[in-house]
């Protein structure tokens, strides 16, 4: 498995320069790919800031602007909703960031408290813990007998459902064939 690398600039311009043209090579190769496999018009643009002269674009110019002249079409508020820039892409990726160090956090909580709980349950003191710790538990240990309950009804329900027959209850008669 490779190693995540660190997005960070290059600042060492030959390393800049063999990453720009491998990225590159391999960014229109998606594009390619992405536009084969799912049948779909795409296009790639790529200025170098190393050769000024002209843009690579593919899959050509023609085919780049009609690709362009289609997005054109589109009524200016579409066309928003389906762009995205750096500072949007990284908006979007730290939001993402957030809500997934919450829940991890809420998670991490929850184990914490079972493991104090547990604690507690076997003897062991609970001293030192603060108010807020004390009305987490008892939060923790509501949703625990809450869950409790309802595995209750569901066995309650499930076990009236079945019928009794020789085969579930485990006896077999005498002479049965």
């Amino acid at each position: 498995m490779r190693e995540k690398i660190k997005l960070a600039y290059i600042t060492n311009e030959a390393s800049r320069k063999a990453t720009f043209k491998k990225r590159k090579k391999g960014l229109i190769k998606k594009v390619s790919e992405l536009s084969t496999l799912c049948g779909i018009d795409a296009c790639a643009i790529i200025y170098s800031p190393f050769d000024e002269s002209q843009p690579e674009v593919w899959p050509n110019i023609v085919g780049a602007q009609r690709v362009l002249a289609q997005f054109k079409k589109i009524p200016e508020m579409e066309q928003y909703k389906k762009m995205m820039n750096q500072e949007s892409f990284t908006s979007q990726r730290l939001a993402k960031a957030k809500e997934t160090l919450e829940k991890l956090r809420t998670e991490n909580r929850e184990k914490e408290l079972t493991y104090v709980m547990n604690e507690f349950l076997m003897g062991r003191s609970v001293e030192g813990l603060s108010l807020a710790d004390i009305n987490d538990l008892r939060g923790l240990a509501d949703k625990k007998m809450k869950e409790i309950q309802s595995r209750m009804v569901l066995l309650k329900k499930a076990t009236h459902s079945e019928v009794a027959t020789p085969s579930t209850v485990g006896y077999n008669y005498p002479n049965a064939k």
